[in-house]
């Protein structure tokens, strides 16, 4: 019945792709292809010209002597796709440079954008406080990034060992995770059960609270029991009744990029909080051996996978999410970078409608990146904070 209700999920992947995630759009230069980068207008123009374009060929394509219905427009989703998300904003005690690269990156896209530096857990900038500190939502294809580490801890797989699928198709750890694969973590979620994926997902900070006395945030959900719409293999493949915050999934990068170290999220604003701030480990997380078995395959997301629009010249790594919840549109990207001096998470969600998705994420995450390191934002040490004079206090004194 599992190995069916797997079939099933990859069946669906194949027939809806776009609920998947669309891919970028791309075009060939000189015989190599280039991802088309544009701005948020440029977006918006394009996503505008290609619904007049469809109209054109409707219309051209009706019998003669007919004329074309009159085309209404209707919503098909809850949440619009294009609004101003800073304008209920309070910047106090935030990194202007990296809320203003953030906000930039946004645009008018209906979204969020949360900025952590990985080794401390203080966010450095939170643009729609609201939708960040909300309920959250489902967390569609980034709990990957989860159900890889459980599967590597528990030995259910090995990165380099490929997985049989279907058929005669195999695939290992590293595309799996690039390229997103439905059908490949159904099977590790069946494979895992319940019992584990939720261990390994508590954890790593589902269903709690990411931060420490944030004033507003709201916790995550994980359900008590696997999902009656699709059972393990929709729960590890879309994070199926699922409810995940950009904060925790912020935490769980976080914890990634820096080796481990699951911290509290703070967010200082006053100027006494942010001298008084110092470090607040929630857990250490025995994941330092899995970290290299999934890099590679984060990176090749972004190399040459499904977040394809965040790629540069500087290293990224990270893992998109595409889904719907109800009838509005998700689209996620959780990612870091670790070239330079200034190491940074960012953590975009995407919701509305067409647009929102995985990749459209990822390309936002990308801009955030550029923004800042057209500012040399990574190429200057971070300012010496007064936790860091105190840890030296501490390592000079013989204890």
């Amino acid at each position: 019945m599992n190995q069916n209700l797997v079939l099933i999920v990859f069946v669906i992947s194949l027939v809806c792709p776009a609920l998947f995630g669309a891919q970028p759009v791309h075009k060939k230069v000189k015989g190599k292809v280039a991802v088309r980068r544009t701005t948020s207008a440029h977006r918006r123009a394009s996503a505008t010209r290609r619904a007049a374009a469809g109209a054109v060929i409707a219309k051209a394509s009706l019998p003669r002597g007919r004329r074309a219905p009159v085309k209404r427009w209707v919503q098909t989703w809850d949440e619009p796709t294009y609004k101003n998300s800073t304008s209920s904003d309070n910047p106090d005690g935030e990194d202007l440079v990296v809320r203003k690269a953030a906000a930039d990156a946004l645009g008018d896209f209906n979204g969020s954008i949360v900025v952590v530096d990985p080794s401390n857990g203080r966010i450095l900038s939170m643009v729609n406080q609201k939708l960040a500190l909300g309920s959250g939502f489902q967390p569609c294809s980034t709990i990957k990034v989860s159900v890889a580490l459980a599967a590597l801890r528990e030995k259910v797989i090995e990165r380099s060992s490929p997985v049989h699928l279907y058929g005669r198709t195999h695939m290992d750890l590293t595309n799996a995770i690039a390229h997103s694969n439905n059908y490949y973590f159904a099977n590790l979620g069946v494979k895992l059960g319940y019992e584990r994926v939720n261990y390994y997902a508590h954890l790593f900070g589902y269903g709690e609270k990411a931060g420490l006395n944030i004033p507003g945030e709201q916790a995550g959900y994980f359900p008590p029991a696997p999902p009656k719409n699709g059972g393990m293999g929709m729960l590890t493949s879309f994070g199926e009744e699922i409810e995940q915050t950009p904060l925790e999934l912020a935490g769980l990068m976080t914890a990634i990029a820096n080796g481990g170290t699951l911290y509290y999220l703070q967010y200082p604003r006053t100027p006494d909080e942010i001298k008084d701030f110092s470090p607040q480990v929630k857990r250490h997380l025995d994941i330092g051996p899995l970290i290299p078995e999934i890099k590679p395959g984060m990176q090749g997301a972004v190399e040459f996978g499904t977040a394809r629009r965040a790629k540069q010249d500087e290293t990224l790594y990270g893992k998109t999410g595409t889904c719907s919840e109800g009838r509005t549109r998700l689209g996620w990207f959780g990612s870091f970078n670790e070239v330079g001096k200034r190491k940074l998470v960012v953590v975009v969600l995407l919701t509305g409608g067409r647009p929102s998705i995985g990749p459209m994420a990822a390309g936002v995450a990308g801009d955030v990146y550029r923004n800042l390191a057209s500012q040399k934002y990574f190429q200057t040490d971070a300012p010496l904070t007064p936790a860091a004079l105190i840890s030296s206090q501490i390592c000079c004194t013989g204890r």
